[in-house]
């Protein structure tokens, strides 16, 4: 959940462009093709609860959804904006694309704890749920150093998997990088 000041949505307002309940210069159709691309149905209760607009679906897809998430996207739509004439004034662009990198950089890096959504159990095995359960432990109490000598074990064990998967022989002496090499 991503918790904006006024001078901060502002911001977003006029990089997106969503003045008159318009994002840029998406149709309904094609807004909803550039989330769905993204694997989020814009067009839901989720965001709809503040109105049918693009702009209002936008708003809240900005409040409902985590900083990964929103920065992800909001990183592509500024890609989107780039790609459209009548947005790519120099003068004005730099500035406002300054601000809105910058507010995307303190999004990011804000106090919430890391997601762990990509380290999944590949196989049933239980010193992976052990090692697994493990790193998230060690993200959430904020140890760094712990869950990265973890994640290494875990990145050996997945890339030896996926050469197995794959038919490719190596050898559990290989460092990582020879597994990932292999690949």
């Amino acid at each position: 959940m991503v918790q904006l000041k006024h001078f901060e949505k502002r911001i977003l307002e006029d990089a997106l462009d969503m003045g008159g309940g318009y994002v840029l210069n998406f149709s309904d159709r094609t807004f909803a093709e550039f989330f769905d691309d993204h694997g989020i149905t814009i067009y839901q209760e989720k965001y709809g609860f503040n109105g049918p607009s693009k702009a209002k679906h936008m708003r809240a897809f900005i409040e409902v959804e985590d900083a990964f998430t929103v920065c992800r996207v909001l990183r592509q739509l500024w890609e989107h904006r780039e790609s459209i004439p009548q947005y790519s004034r120099a003068d004005a662009t730099a500035q406002l694309k300054t601000k809105f990198f910058a507010l995307l950089d303190k999004l990011e890096s804000g106090s919430e704890i890391p997601r762990t959504d990509a380290i999944e159990r590949f196989a049933r095995d239980q010193t992976l749920d052990e090692l697994v359960a493990s790193i998230e432990r060690d993200i959430g109490a904020n140890r760094p150093a712990a869950a990265l000598d973890r994640l290494h074990t875990y990145c050996m064990k997945k890339f030896g998997h996926l050469l197995d998967v794959h038919g490719v022989t190596w050898d559990r002496a290989e460092p990582l990088q020879s597994r990932v090499g292999s690949m």
